[in-house]
């Protein structure tokens, strides 16, 4: 090969570099690096925003769920408290009933209310409700009392400490209505739930 053929191949092989190393296809080389660059920054970023989403969601979750519980724990507080209030007063009614001939007290409260009427069945009945194993006896009417209570707490000591505070703010409702102090079988009643709150939640009532 000549002089000129070598020149020739030469020029070509350095045509052919120049136009794949021109300056343009540098600098488009250089734009996609700091695109990829950015993309790759903003990924980043994207996913830091969504953690914190997703975080910021969670604590209110969390928020609202610590409120429904707060708000369910006060309605079955007040459902308790409802439910002590008319159970106590019901069995205050029927000792008076029952006692009509012994006690002007109940028998006057009730004239008073214009709702006491007796005959000698309903003497009768009402004697039998507040005996030992009556309905509104003491043991059937405590019962009754805890297990309502044990089924809106379960067996969570706290919850039942609340139920507890309820009995007691509903029995003081019921001696508010009453007009003063329940009868003697009210107090053995109160007595009762509260000796089995102690036994529920572990509290020690010996002396």
């Amino acid at each position: 090969m000549g002089v000129n053929g070598v020149t020739e191949v030469t020029n070509n092989i350095a045509t052919a570099y120049a136009s794949n190393v021109n300056p343009n296809s540098v600098e488009e080389k250089k734009k996609d690096e700091e695109v990829k660059v950015k993309a790759e920054a903003a990924a980043v970023y994207e996913k830091s925003d969504e953690k914190q989403e997703t975080a910021k969601t969670s604590q209110n979750d969390r928020t609202q769920i610590i409120k429904q519980m707060q708000a369910d724990v006060a309605t079955r507080q007040q459902q308790l408290l409802d439910i002590v209030r008319k159970m106590m007063g019901k069995q205050a009614k029927t000792y008076g009933i029952a006692n009509s001939d012994n006690d002007e007290d109940s028998i006057w409260k009730f004239l008073a209310k214009g709702d006491f009427t007796v005959d000698a069945a309903t003497k009768a009945q009402a004697e039998a409700d507040i005996a030992e194993d009556g309905y509104w006896g003491v043991k059937k009417t405590s019962e009754r009392i805890l297990d309502f209570a044990k089924t809106l707490a379960g067996d969570n000591p706290d919850k039942l400490e609340k139920m507890r505070a309820a009995f007691e703010k509903g029995y003081a409702q019921a001696e508010k209505t009453w007009g003063g102090e329940l009868p003697e079988i009210s107090k053995q009643t109160y007595a009762a739930v509260m000796k089995g709150f102690d036994e529920l939640t572990g509290v020690s009532t010996e002396q």
